[in-house]
């Protein structure tokens, strides 16, 4: 090699680019695509957004009327704690028996049964409810109540407690159950 040929080469100027206004490989017609995707996108979420707030109002306002219920209008009506399973589909209940007293009430929505059991007295009272029409929990307290105070003449034990879930079979597993 000699050296002229190198001298040469060093000398040139490179080659100036400029910036090229659109993109050369792209064409017109996939840019108007992307940008109608885009919007798509940015609308999809702006409707998941829109949905998820309405599904958290309609909860918080379902959270709000159940705590009224249990409370009662002004926190009238007995005093009650909540626990719910929604693997076993049961509202538990705590409720006021008298001064010093409380009963355990369980909702079975699965099996449709309300159980009572009352830790004054060594009994547990169980009754079917319409899927339609379930009883509120003061009602419901009331009858199991007037029931317990009538006693158990002319009634006979439950015999066959596979019937009952298992939240009312732990519930009433030391005591006689009785239909109501």
């Amino acid at each position: 090699m000699d050296g002229s040929s190198k001298e040469a080469l060093i000398e040139e100027a490179p080659p100036e680019y400029t910036a090229s206004p659109r993109l050369p490989c792209v064409p017109q017609q996939l840019k108007c695509l992307l940008m109608v995707v885009v919007v798509l996108v940015a609308l999809v979420g702006l409707v998941a957004a829109f949905l998820l707030l309405g599904l958290h109002l309609t909860e918080t306002h379902a959270e709000t009327v159940l705590r009224m219920s249990i409370e009662g209008l002004g926190a009238q009506g007995l005093p009650q704690r909540l626990a719910m399973s929604k693997k076993e589909r049961i509202g538990t209940f705590a409720v006021a028996e008298g001064r010093n007293s409380s009963a355990l009430l369980v909702y079975d929505y699965g099996k449709l049964l309300v159980s009572y059991r009352s830790w004054l007295h060594r009994v547990c009272f169980v009754t079917r409810v319409d899927e339609d029409n379930l009883p509120g929990l003061d009602a419901v307290t009331e009858v199991f109540q007037r029931r317990q105070g009538e006693g158990k003449a002319g009634a006979e034990p439950l015999a066959d407690r596979s019937i009952l879930g298992t939240t009312a079979n732990v519930l009433c597993s030391s005591v006689p159950i009785y239909w109501t």
